[in-house]
């Protein structure tokens, strides 16, 4: 064989293989995309020795937390309308990321509180660095700095970021790790309507 007929032949081989697994990287991510959200979800029960179902408590843990004026406030001060509770930081790409679909949220669903919690370590981020990217990417929804790490450490949000669904009677619904996309979002909103 010609040179130039193998070399033909491998390119063909070769762009055979990629097209075959472009067409499995599409089939498998349809079908094996991993669940962000926990399996826990409102009026979970669950069965003891005697077989009685009795409800597990869902009540949300509240916390203490700061708005943009320094003022206090506790997440039980937003109880009354159905929450997404998100914590995120500047340094945090992933949360970067999911900001814009969480704003178009915010102005698509008047109905929700957004509760946009900024880890507000003093090291890594500050309120001024938090305000200013918020600013900067002009979002509308409230965010509140977490500047004693309360709401961090109630909630266990080490891995940013992370969303929190609480219902309008202040139960936890369900939460979500990792970036969410709009329509994981719109999931989990649903949940809580």
């Amino acid at each position: 064989m010609k040179k130039s007929t193998k070399l033909i032949i491998t390119a063909l081989i070769c762009v055979a293989i990629f097209v075959g697994i472009y067409f499995l990287y599409g089939v498998l991510k349809e079908n094996y995309t991993p669940n962000q959200f926990s399996d826990v979800t409102q009026n979970t029960s669950k069965v003891t020795d005697e077989y009685e179902s009795e409800q597990v408590d869902t009540k949300a843990k509240d916390f203490k937390v700061f708005d943009e004026n320094g003022n206090e406030v506790k997440l039980s001060d937003f109880f009354g309308k159905p929450i997404v509770l998100n914590f995120w930081a500047t340094w945090c790409y992933y949360c970067r990321e999911e900001m814009p679909d969480f704003n178009d949220a915010y102005h698509n669903n008047p109905d929700v509180q957004f509760l946009m919690v900024n880890v507000t370590d003093g090291r890594r981020e500050t309120v001024f660095s938090a305000k200013q990217y918020v600013d900067d990417s002009d979002f509308d929804f409230t965010v509140l700095y977490d500047k004693n790490l309360d709401a961090t450490t109630t909630y266990g949000a080490w891995g940013l970021p992370m969303t929190v669904f609480i219902d309008k009677d202040g139960n936890y619904v369900n939460h979500a790790s990792g970036m969410l996309d709009a329509e994981n979002l719109k999931r989990g909103i649903d949940l809580i309507k």
